[in-house]
């Protein structure tokens, strides 16, 4: 907040972060963290350790970009556009890494389930639906419907996150809902 009780926008935090406020970025990074690493972890289904590496390397990018950063868009799409970046990255090296090895499922097997009746609480259980039937979506529709559900992102913000155009992001948005109703309300 400046001396009036007006908040500062993001755009004008990086361009003070970028000429050494770090107060600046610590004010960025205090608003952007959570729902940067939800939108993160749920993208990678729920594996916090890869969460976590890239929740890092995307903060890094912004620290790397602040002396040559411009507003060009709003911070928070520039945000996303480098975190979809990165799972793009990491989706490609993905597809040149060797098979599981052949034991995968009996190790799988060895994992102790966690399954208790406590778990079964009726908000858990919808959330586990959810996340569920999130998973389940392709991932370019998954990650429309969490940039516009979780990060209230606008249809046009999340076209420039994407690369893709609006229509193409409402048409996205439109099936993913269409898919997440019928999991849903069967």
């Amino acid at each position: 907040m400046n001396d009036v009780g007006v908040e500062i926008s993001d755009e004008q935090l990086m361009l003070a972060y970028g000429a050494g406020d770090v107060a600046a970025f610590e004010q960025l990074y205090q608003r952007h963290r959570g729902k940067l690493y939800r939108f993160l972890a749920r993208q990678l289904h729920g594996n916090g350790a890869l969460a976590d590496e890239m929740f890092q390397d995307v903060w890094q990018r912004v620290v790397s970009a602040r002396q040559s950063w411009k507003p060009e868009a709003l911070f928070t799409t520039w945000l996303y556009r480098i975190a979809h970046n990165r799972l793009a990255d990491h989706w490609r090296a993905l597809q040149h890494r060797p098979p599981a090895p052949d034991d995968a499922d009996e190790r799988t097997e060895r994992v102790p389930d966690h399954d208790t009746p406590e778990r079964h609480l009726s908000e858990f259980e919808e959330r586990r639906r959810l996340h569920l039937a999130l998973e389940e979506l392709p991932a370019e529709q998954r990650e429309v419907v969490l940039l516009r559900l979780e990060q209230d992102l606008s249809l046009e913000e999340i076209g420039e996150v994407t690369g893709v155009g609006r229509e193409t992001v409402k048409s996205r948005l439109r099936y993913a809902m269409d898919k997440l109703r019928a999991r849903l309300n069967p």
